[in-house]
């Protein structure tokens, strides 16, 4: 009897209940950074495409080795990874002290898009041709020259990718009390974003061999009409939405 009055007794204390306070906060706390990490993935990932986008990244290092090319799809998963995180905890804070808004960013996003797309239409001409004069010569530290623009911002990471980390970032931080939850959820969700991209194009070339030479070929046009097509959207996202903020007064 008073073994069960001293047991009622130590859980209805003071510091019984500060534990059990404790741990139901750290719960929901970690409900809601695994609810952001579940909400950057699912929003990021279908926009960095990179399954998708490894017929483009097979294409544009098609001259490289298989040992280069690994190293590049490294360099390509890192360099998402930082800029994705960047985007998702200082994206505003950036814009704003430039003082640029979101649309801007998605037209100049754009606008790169449809210049890298159409570019690179050109460049399979321009291969073609070079490889009949037989002056085609290219060194490994060329390719990496390129593992930031245009292989990683804005084929992998492009425009679209930015502006919804950056709404992402915004949305989340006012809702968390501790800014260390914010921090780990971008840690995690776009380290997830990164390997996956790094997975699809450190094995592309195998995805090739499957496929075949011409239906890569033909995959390839396509994913380039379609990430024109794409540039064309974002651009004209921003321009909408700036058409949509200037105050209209038609009588």
């Amino acid at each position: 009897m008073e073994n069960g009055i001293s047991r009622h007794r130590e859980t209805g204390s003071p510091l019984a209940t500060e534990v059990v306070a404790a741990r139901h906060w750290i719960q929901n706390r970690m409900i809601e950074a695994a609810k952001d990490i579940l909400l950057i993935v699912s929003a990021l990932l279908p926009i960095v495409n990179p399954l998708g986008g490894s017929p483009i990244f097979l294409s544009l290092t098609k001259q490289c080795s298989i040992l280069t090319r690994s190293e590049l799809s490294w360099r390509i998963a890192m360099n998402s990874f930082f800029l994705l995180v960047g985007s998702y905890l200082v994206g505003t804070h950036v814009l704003a002290f430039f003082g640029i808004s979101l649309p801007v960013v998605q037209i100049g996003g754009g606008l790169m898009i449809i210049s890298s797309g159409w570019a690179m239409l050109k460049g399979r001409d321009e291969d073609k041709e070079e490889r009949l004069n037989g002056h085609q010569t290219k060194r490994p530290q060329d390719t990496f020259d390129r593992a930031f623009y245009p292989l990683t911002f804005p084929l992998t990471v492009g425009p679209g990718s930015i502006s919804v980390a950056v709404a992402l970032g915004a949305n989340a931080q006012p809702h968390h009390q501790g800014h260390h939850l914010v921090i780990l959820a971008a840690i995690v969700g776009s380290l997830v974003i990164a390997v996956s991209g790094f997975l699809c194009y450190r094995f592309a070339d195998y995805l090739s061999r499957i496929i075949g030479v011409t239906a890569m070929n033909v995959i390839m046009r396509l994913c380039t009409f379609l990430l024109i097509c794409i540039g064309v959207q974002i651009m004209w996202n921003g321009v909408s939405a700036l058409i949509a903020s200037v105050p209209l007064h038609l009588r």
